[in-house]
């Protein structure tokens, strides 16, 4: 084997090693070959994608698989290619190093994620081609998290929520409350209140109750999957029979709680705060309020690339200083199978890791 190694890492820019709209990403595609070899063609590709597949089983012997997949960019640019009058070109013995610079596009684009159903992927990938021989391949993901959207309709307004139930068994009378909260949307690690008003009118004790928690929907081929998961559980003391009061909570957002994913098509993050009553042996009235999670400002981003959009010049006089600690790629792997066409159902279609 002529090419003992091919490989691609770029450089973090931030101590959370994240990207975002319009952060330009450095770094080297690297080949190793054990003799002079001659290359048909080196290619680099950046791609950011989204896929989703679950299966779902009717009777005995019906088994379906929902999927669907969503591109968002994919830029190519040809390193090396036809240049020579043969179409191959010759690389040395040794270790050689081809620089890169690529602009992620600067605009709405959904954060990285990966579940057991969906996955939103950001990666960069190296191609080397020679003839007769199968294709190499060598990629690597980067974690991207999408600016905050201050378009989303009612983000930084106030919310706003009551129930009033009355009860005829095992309670008697009626309860109601009101629920406030300054905003819809807030940062991970902040701290938000919720004020509820209860009137307690049974003859028996309410206790108010909150539980914020994570809403995955996803969607492919007219269907839809909805996963839920309690982030967290909150709880006040009881409010006695025939009173009236007002309780204040305090919820801190997990710092490492994913942001919410709203702007694809077929993968949704939502989160819901669930305000309610816990009154035994009795249906509990309860409140729901949508909440955003918005990521943290990030500090320390690299400038732009020199160039407008797209790639920097390759084999530059000056390269840039690379990180001491470059994000490598995966083992060299050969060609992958061509990916089926989204929207389209089979019978037993496994769900594919490359996608």
């Amino acid at each position: 084997m002529t090419i003992k190694n091919l490989s691609i890492e770029y450089d973090a820019v931030n101590s959370q090693n994240t990207f975002t709209n319009g952060d330009t990403i450095n770094g080297r595609i690297i080949v190793e070959t054990s003799k002079e070899t001659r290359i048909q063609s080196l290619i680099f590709v950046a791609k950011g994608k989204a896929h989703v597949c679950w299966h779902e089983h009717y009777g005995q012997y019906q088994h379906y698989v929902y999927w669907s997949d969503e591109k968002y960019y994919e830029v190519k640019h040809h390193i090396l290619r036809e240049a020579r009058e043969d179409g191959n070109d010759v690389l040395s013995k040794g270790r050689h190093v081809f620089p890169f610079s690529f602009k992620i596009p600067d605009r709405k684009l959904p954060s990285s994620f990966k579940s057991s159903i969906g996955k939103i992927v950001h990666k960069l990938r190296a191609e080397l081609r020679q003839s007769m021989k199968l294709t190499k391949k060598a990629k690597v993901h980067f974690t991207f998290v999408s600016k905050a959207d201050m378009d989303t309709p009612g983000l930084m307004e106030p919310q706003h929520g009551s129930k009033d139930k009355a009860f005829k068994v095992f309670a008697t009378g009626n309860v109601s409350m009101d629920a406030h909260t300054r905003r819809m949307g807030y940062k991970q690690g902040e701290d938000f209140k919720v004020t509820v008003e209860v009137n307690n009118k049974l003859s028996r004790p309410v206790k108010p109750k909150f539980i914020l928690y994570e809403k995955r929907s996803y969607f492919a081929m007219g269907r839809r999957k909805v996963v839920t998961k309690n982030i967290l559980k909150e709880k006040l003391v009881a409010i006695a029979p025939s009173s009236n009061k007002t309780v204040t909570k305090v919820i801190s957002i997990p710092r490492e709680l994913p942001s919410s994913i709203l702007n694809c098509s077929i993968i949704k993050l939502e989160y819901r705060l669930k305000i309610y009553l816990d009154i035994k042996c009795a249906a509990n009235p309860q409140i729901k309020f949508p909440i955003v999670v918005m990521p943290e400002t990030l500090s320390g981003q690299q400038p732009p690339a020199a160039s407008v959009f797209g790639f920097e010049a390759f084999g530059q006089a000056n390269p840039p200083s690379w990180s001491s600690t470059p994000h490598r790629a995966a083992p060299t792997h050969v060609e992958e199978p061509p990916p089926y066409g989204a929207h389209a159902m089979y019978p037993f279609f496994p769900y594919s890791d490359k996608k």
